[in-house]
């Protein structure tokens, strides 16, 4: 799908609150008392509030209908219950939900306490992902995960018994003391609990995390020693996309994996390029201007900050040059592919003419490949996707 389609709005709220942090993790969250969690949620309230003036001031359009929310984080599901609550409200005052908006939440399992799945329900969360990244009770527990596989499946028990049927679970290739039996035990028990949806990311190793900052560094501490080899890493995600594959959770996208009909419609709105809100700390916003202009904002990621108002928001407007470039390294993380022709359309032939001369190399390496109408990631690609995603930055060529 290509252009950017300024219909209905995607919603994210960031909630950065954990009860651990866990090793891995490079996002803007950490532990922080339960006394913040009030004023959090009421600086979101005013953000929140303030999004119609905000986007004229920008010159942007704001969709009033929405059809998609996802909080995430962090860990959305440690918010009092009446926080919850407060903020559903919130924004459906604000704005008109679709009657069949997919409202996503993010739980870690064994801290959804009964009064907070009652809250979810009434505020009409429809979807849960819960971020389980491994079935084997040990490499949670190294990693910082305070659950074990007992309290993933009482969580699921207990949510599909709330009506909330629609499941994710988020699993991690390289965790430390990773071998393939416990690989594939993970994977086994994910498709024995017939989640609609799943999404496999390899280990990320950078300095935003703890467990990288050791592994780069050489270290001992966090277990990065047991960290699997990359080799070992990308052949664990080749054994996830056989054996999801196999189980009717079809891949498509880099890292998810679903049942015909379930694919994340929130997480679909990135790659396609469609307007999202994004509210909170270091959250994110891509929305429609004038004369085909994009902007793309991001908050502030200093908590202090945010809390104080003191966070401004950084914008950006993107050139129609730089939209191109992003329908191509967006589109080509589903594996639908980029549709040349709606390209062309959106974009103008000498565009898609320089496009298709990074697509003739890339081919010819065997990480893509293409039909004539479609382009698409080889298998080899997905492994190597930043690399592909980076030949078509910077491509020089005036859209006409």
């Amino acid at each position: 799908m290509a252009g950017f389609h300024s219909d209905a709005l995607g919603i994210y709220i960031s909630i950065p609150f954990c009860r651990s942090k866990c090793t891995y993790c490079n996002f803007a969250s950490g532990v922080y008392p339960a006394s913040e969690h009030g004023r959090y949620v009421e600086r979101v309230i005013e953000d929140l509030r303030g999004t119609g003036d905000w986007a004229g001031r920008m010159g942007v359009e704001l969709p009033r209908l929405v059809d998609t929310v996802y909080l995430g984080g962090g860990t959305p599901s440690l918010l009092a219950p009446e926080l919850l609550g407060r903020l559903f409200g919130e924004m459906r005052a604000e704005f008109d939900f679709e009657p069949d908006a997919e409202i996503t939440v993010e739980c870690a399992p064994g801290q959804i306490v009964e009064e907070t799945l009652a809250a979810m329900v009434a505020a009409g969360v429809n979807r849960v992902s819960l971020g389980v990244q491994s079935f084997i009770d040990r490499e949670a527990a190294v990693s910082g995960r305070l659950h074990n596989r007992a309290t993933v499946e009482e969580d699921m028990r207990r949510l599909r018994g709330a009506g909330i049927t629609n499941l994710n679970v988020d699993l991690i290739a390289g965790l430390a003391g990773q071998t393939f039996t416990s690989w594939e035990e993970s994977l086994a028990t994910l498709v024995e609990s017939v989640v609609a949806h799943a999404s496999v990311y390899m280990l990320e190793v950078d300095e935003d995390s703890r467990l990288g900052r050791e592994v780069l560094g050489g270290g001992a501490r966090y277990f990065a020693g047991m960290v699997p080899e990359d080799d070992a890493i990308a052949e664990m995600y080749a054994i996830a996309i056989e054996r999801l594959g196999q189980a009717g959770l079809g891949q498509y996208e880099i890292s998810n994996f679903s049942r015909t009909g379930f694919e994340s419609r929130h997480n679909l709105r990135y790659w396609q390029r469609r307007p999202y809100l994004g509210l909170g700390l270091d959250a994110s916003s891509a929305l429609q201007g004038a004369d085909r202009s994009l902007m793309r904002s991001t908050t502030t990621d200093d908590l202090s900050s945010y809390l104080a108002g003191k966070g401004a928001v950084e914008s950006s407007w993107l050139s129609l040059e730089r939209q191109h470039e992003e329908a191509w390294f967006l589109g080509l993380r589903m594996n639908a592919g980029v549709d040349v022709a709606a390209v062309e359309r959106e974009f103008g032939r000498v565009a898609v003419g320089r496009a298709m001369e990074v697509v003739g190399r890339l081919k010819v390496d065997g990480l893509l490949s293409s039909d004539g109408k479609t382009v698409r990631l080889t298998a080899q690609g997905r492994l190597l996707s930043n690399f592909v995603f980076e030949e078509f930055l910077g491509m020089e060529v005036l859209t006409a």
